[in-house]
């Protein structure tokens, strides 16, 4: 598509969308994008819930380079102003349907922030191990819990652990050496580490924007943190949706047990490689699932044991 220039045109433009400009400024930079963008999602409305899934993947991820075709700039800032648009507007929409507020700011009252406070959280969002009990007393009574997920979401937090999981994983990893990847502001290493696992967590800081990473959180992408430590364990918490990293947990040979906590194929995890992959057995462990919180998020566990009669693959390299 053509661009023409506007009068709120950014100089630099690449600089400039890889500073996350809202969608009102990329709206008024690129009107006639927004344009494209609109009927885009008119069309998946109409489309139905697949079409739906397809605009929020192509939302999520860049178009790839066609190899042996060098694409004009022009096109290229097209592409991505597109697809930030798209996921701004896909991400607004989501969100006044799980709060059920179409206009004006989501809040909870003082009675349901301290409620939720008290339950979730320590001070702050650092999140707390969530008591069970304390769960099914107070989570029913909250008037206003379909607000909590869409306001923490952006800072990171995609679910709680109830310090029922945190004891049920404790004792599956055992004594063995664990890396946790992807491990955004480290609260799953955290309780684990306080009930005496012997994990590292790891991150690639790309979330730097919105999480204040912890000092016991090491700057390490899954791959390099596969490499230097060749755990036997490996947990990852809210693996993004077709991420290309997940693939190199089962092609490093010390890894013997890999837990996913997550939701369904749409919302986290690279599903496919769970399908593809042939050395591990893939469990979704339901009482797992259960103590992860909120129930309502369709929330997922996934254990992965390698199988006994499989020797770690050898013509796979983990840091690919």
């Amino acid at each position: 598509m053509e661009m023409t220039s506007g009068p709120s045109r950014p100089q630099d433009p690449v600089t400039w969308l890889a500073s996350g400009p809202s969608l009102e400024e990329l709206q008024a930079a690129y009107p006639e994008e927004w344009g494209a963008v609109s009927q885009r999602l008119r069309r998946a409305s109409a489309g139905g819930p697949a079409e739906l899934r397809a605009v929020v993947a192509e939302a999520r991820t860049p178009a790839p380079a066609t190899p042996g075709r060098r694409r004009p700039a022009r096109q290229l800032v097209g592409e991505e102003v597109r697809r930030q648009m798209l996921l701004h507007a896909v991400k607004r929409v989501s969100f006044q349907v799980e709060t059920g507020v179409r206009e004006g700011p989501v809040r909870f009252n003082t009675l349901n922030g301290r409620a939720a406070q008290r339950l979730f959280f320590l001070r702050g969002l650092e999140r707390r191990p969530v008591s069970m009990a304390a769960y099914g007393l107070v989570w029913p009574l909250l008037t206003q819990r379909r607000f909590l997920m869409p306001l923490v979401r952006p800072k990171g937090i995609y679910c709680f652990y109830s310090s029922a999981l945190i004891a049920r994983l404790a004792a599956l990893i055992g004594d063995r050496a664990c890396v946790e990847i992807a491990a955004g502001d480290g609260t799953l290493s955290r309780f684990l580490s306080d009930r005496g696992v012997n994990v590292t967590a790891t991150d690639d800081y790309s979330w730097d924007h919105a999480i204040d990473y912890p000092e016991h959180v090491l700057k390490q992408d899954a791959k390099a943190a596969l490499r230097t430590y060749a755990p036997q364990v490996v947990v990852c918490s809210w693996p993004p949706p077709g991420n290309p990293f997940e693939r190199a947990v089962f092609a490093t040979p010390s890894v013997q047990l890999y837990v996913v906590i997550g939701t369904n194929e749409h919302g986290s995890g690279n599903w496919a490689d769970y399908a593809a992959q042939q050395d591990f057995e893939m469990t979704h462990d339901r009482e797992l699932s259960r103590l992860v919180l909120p129930r309502e998020q369709d929330n997922v566990a996934l254990v992965f044991r390698r199988r006994p009669d499989q020797a770690p693959s050898t013509d796979t390299d983990p840091g690919r």
